[in-house]
């Protein structure tokens, strides 16, 4: 039934809760899990001396949320992979999960937000409204 299993993984409490079901059902139905983390860096330091080394930064932080998570399931015998993409979130999850021919996303209900979030709508229900694939929402 789930092939390829999307994990929306922002590094949150509610993303390590998530965790537990991506592996779970990785298991349960021989499924390859991709491991998905977006980031951005605010748009106010992109003409400064300091972008590149932001930039470097905050990839490199990304890269070790997908690294734990690819840890965990690996040790769980989960084929995994991971993807870190500079996007708004929910547009990377949305995107790769089409690339990818997603057939679950799974994600944590009560991440990290912005303001801008708060305001305009939560990652989780954006990706709720425009997936083309079931969607597990963990909170």
């Amino acid at each position: 039934m789930f092939r390829t299993i999307i994990f929306a993984n922002e590094g949150s409490p509610a993303a390590d809760r998530a965790l537990l079901y991506v592996e779970h059902l990785a298991r349960l139905e021989e499924a390859e899990v991709v491991v998905v983390h977006a980031f951005q860096v605010p748009s106010r330091y992109g003409t400064t001396d300091v972008y590149d080394e932001l930039h470097a930064t905050f990839e490199k932080a990304s890269w070790a949320v997908v690294d734990d998570a690819l840890e965990e399931l690996q040790k769980g015998g989960v084929v995994a992979r991971g993807v870190v993409r500079e996007a708004a979130s929910a547009q990377a999850i949305l995107e790769i999960a089409d690339e990818v021919g997603a057939s679950l996303i799974v994600l944590g209900t009560r991440g990290t937000s912005s303001a801008a979030e708060l305001l305009l709508g939560s990652v989780s229900t954006e990706v709720l409204r425009f997936a083309r694939c079931p969607v597990l929402a963990v909170p």
